[in-house]
């Protein structure tokens, strides 16, 4: 039976960072893909936008991998690609590929399988399923992977990212999008997207709607859209009919979490794991970084991401003394916030968090015993950005994340 110090399951931003850092600290490292190449859904986002952070240039998609391969492989990185990891316990992972069945002994384990998409049934899609309903991340796979239009006119349902992009693509190659239908009031997306995929190419983007019956037999010929209340129940008399050929959604991502599914603590009954500042979850020694612990804006922050769990893991490794943990509290303001728990003395720690709703002239406030560790002001604030607030150090007590500002 094979022996390392840290397995990292995904190939993608966060674990090729993570292998990278915890091999170059001399830690027997070995990298999981199911892939047959490392870079995960990175490879087929051929558009720009990636490594400014990171890498302080803009790139695409697949520089960003290439950038982050440069230099990679060392003595310490062993890499198995087309494999997947079956089964994840404290000290061991079971791997599944075509030389059959490998069980692996480890000190650390980090989970970086990224996202799933959520589908028509996830969303209670009504009307028929003919051929022509395709998830936002399948459409753009088959056009960019696979030189595949998946129609001719297009409806987007929901404004993610990854629909927004791809409304764009679509308008290059030739085809027209009738319109894209987002249940909320704000878009899920980042603001670049929309002004840059969006506004710049007159593609209609309707908030407070959704569609609430697919037509078609063989294949979609259209939709039934309606505006929506207060309470996201469909309005009657504002249903119309759109024709279109392909519905794609872009209705959200769900971090995939499911080989670590009753082994650890989430967050409020959702898939996000439950974590410390070092990315550790409540099982002693198995991380969880980038989309696999919640969706981030920017590939770059998922790379980071991957060094805090390939430093917290060393750290565990090394049995590091850690001092008494706290929980970090939000207000009603706030969706969720990465960490959910700190050390006592933590340091350089930074909390992520998204709001619930749009906010105009927000302050962010951190508070510990008392004491105000960051105080922030924003003219506003959406639900489709991430948030990110640094603590130099903390203390003792609980961590209270707090966020006001005028509602729209």
């Amino acid at each position: 039976m094979k022996r390392y110090d840290i397995v990292v399951v995904g190939g993608g931003p966060a674990g090729l960072n993570a292998s990278k850092v915890a091999s170059s600290h001399g830690y027997k490292t070995l990298l999981v893909e199911r892939d047959e190449r490392l870079g995960g859904i990175l490879n087929q986002c051929i558009h720009n936008g990636f490594g400014l952070k990171f890498f302080g240039e803009e790139l695409t998609g697949p520089e960003f991998i290439q950038k982050m391969l440069e230099d990679f492989e060392n003595e310490n990185l062993d890499i198995l690609t087309n494999s997947f990891v079956t089964k994840i316990n404290k000290g061991r992972v079971e791997i599944t590929n075509a030389e059959g069945v490998q069980k692996i002994m480890c000190k650390a384990v980090i989970l970086t399988t990224g996202a799933r998409e959520r589908t028509a049934g996830g969303v209670s899609l009504l009307g028929s399923r003919p051929a022509g309903i395709y998830t936002a991340g399948f459409a753009q796979k088959m056009i960019n992977h696979h030189g595949k239009l998946v129609g001719k006119k297009a409806v987007i349902l929901g404004s993610g990212d990854i629909g927004l992009i791809l409304a764009r693509r679509l308008k290059f190659e030739g085809a027209e999008v009738a319109g894209i239908f987002e249940i909320g009031k704000t878009s899920a997306g980042l603001q670049r997207n929309i002004r840059q995929c969006v506004e710049d190419f007159d593609i209609p983007l309707e908030y407070s709607s959704t569609i609430i019956q697919v037509v078609g037999r063989e294949r979609v010929e259209g939709v039934w859209v309606a505006k929506v209340d207060e309470n996201r129940n469909p309005i009657e008399e504002t249903k119309r009919f759109v024709e279109c050929d392909c519905v794609l959604l872009s209705v959200g991502l769900i971090p995939e979490t499911e080989l670590l599914k009753k082994q650890i603590d989430f967050f409020g009954g959702s898939a996000n794991a439950k974590v410390d500042e070092n990315r550790m979850t409540s099982l002693d020694g198995v991380f969880v970084a980038g989309n696999s612990l919640h969706i981030h804006d920017l590939a770059d922050n998922a790379a980071e991401e991957g060094e805090i769990a390939a430093l917290g893991a060393i750290n565990y490794i090394n049995n590091k003394s850690q001092q008494k943990t706290f929980d970090v509290v939000c207000d009603n303001n706030i969706s969720y916030c990465i960490p959910q728990i700190i050390h006592e003395n933590a340091q350089n720690i930074k909390l992520f968090f998204r709001v619930k709703s749009k906010l105009k002239k927000a302050k962010i406030r951190v508070t510990q015993s008392g004491e105000t560790l960051v105080e922030k002001f924003c003219p506003a604030i959406l639900p489709g950005s991430m948030q990110e607030v640094e603590i130099k150090k903390c203390g003792k007590g609980e961590l209270k994340v707090f966020v006001e500002g005028a509602r729209e």
